[in-house]
């Protein structure tokens, strides 16, 4: 398959109702808002549900989280390992030949990037040797999501009915009080580009942008959990424009603020993505792709 050849930018509107679309861990865990009150969806949340996607149309991932992980390594560094090829560049300390392998064996790196550090190990003689720092960077970047307006956070108060332990403390606090968090309604944005000069590095090729053009259509397939019940968060439209060019015939910045979402009335709280008008300005000569979510 060809080496991408054209400038690719994207946009995702995506819906979320009644859920936590982003859990702030030094917050509680409630979901992620601006100072200003609007959504916000990390570009590192993003991606794991992107690698995620990947992993379930059978890619090979490097990144994977540990209730997904399709293989018994616990660390980066073991699933490097196993890689005999790629022991054998960091042996030899050819960076350029441990990144080349690097992207061709895992999607995520040559899509998104990695930084490969890792400590030399002791030998029979207690001294250390191999170790290696090779970094990545990915044709792939994606933009934390924001939320067209302020949102509403709902908390309520949760109890445990089942003691974790048996001894007598517990049994006497067996009605834990806890709380959870959710998102009331929010359409957020979700955006981001493909750079044709770093898929020439990492082998990035045409065929991988289709397979992340469907992980992104069907984000949140098979990503449900207790704080996003199954239907909670979807993706209404995905938008793909292809440029004619390498470098691209107009700005991603300019070709992100051609979506335009709207609220069909003044409402203080929209609670559907029926409540809003959404459309895309037409830039000349440039080709735009239009998906409906799953």
């Amino acid at each position: 398959m060809s080496i991408l050849k054209n400038k690719i930018d994207f946009a995702v509107v995506v819906s979320v109702s009644n859920a936590n679309p982003n859990g702030d861990p030094l917050n509680g865990n409630m979901p992620r808002t601006t100072y200003d009150g609007y959504g916000e969806i990390s570009d590192v949340c993003i991606k794991r549900k992107m690698r995620n996607r990947l992993m379930d149309m059978g890619e090979s991932i490097f990144v994977q989280s540990d209730d997904k992980k399709n293989d018994s390594y616990d660390s980066l560094r073991e699933r490097a390992k196993a890689n005999l090829a790629l022991m054998a560049a960091e042996k030899a300390k050819s960076n350029e030949e441990f990144a080349k392998i690097a992207c061709e064996s895992w999607i995520d790196v040559r899509s998104f990037g990695q930084v490969f550090a890792f400590k030399g190990e002791k030998d029979d003689k207690d001294d250390k040797k191999g170790g290696v720092s090779v970094g990545v960077r990915g044709p792939v970047s994606v933009h934390p999501a924001f939320s067209k307006d302020i949102v509403s956070v709902s908390s309520i108060q949760i109890t445990k009915s089942v003691n974790n332990e048996s001894n007598d403390k517990a049994k006497k606090s067996s009605d834990t009080m806890g709380m959870k968090h959710r998102v009331d309604f929010g359409v957020y944005l979700i955006k981001g580009s493909i750079n044709v000069q770093l898929a020439e590095k990492t082998g990035f090729t045409e065929d991988d942008s289709e397979k992340i053009k469907e992980a992104l259509r069907t984000i949140f397939v098979n990503d449900c959990s207790s704080a996003r019940p199954d239907g909670s968060m979807a993706v209404y439209k995905l938008y793909w424009w292809v440029h004619n060019n390498k470098i691209g015939q107009y700005s991603s910045s300019k070709i992100h603020n051609s979506v335009h979402i709207e609220k069909k009335s003044q409402c203080e709280q929209s609670s559907s993505i029926d409540d809003y008008t959404i459309s895309v300005k037409n830039l000349e000569g440039l080709k735009l792709e239009e998906y409906d979510g799953i």
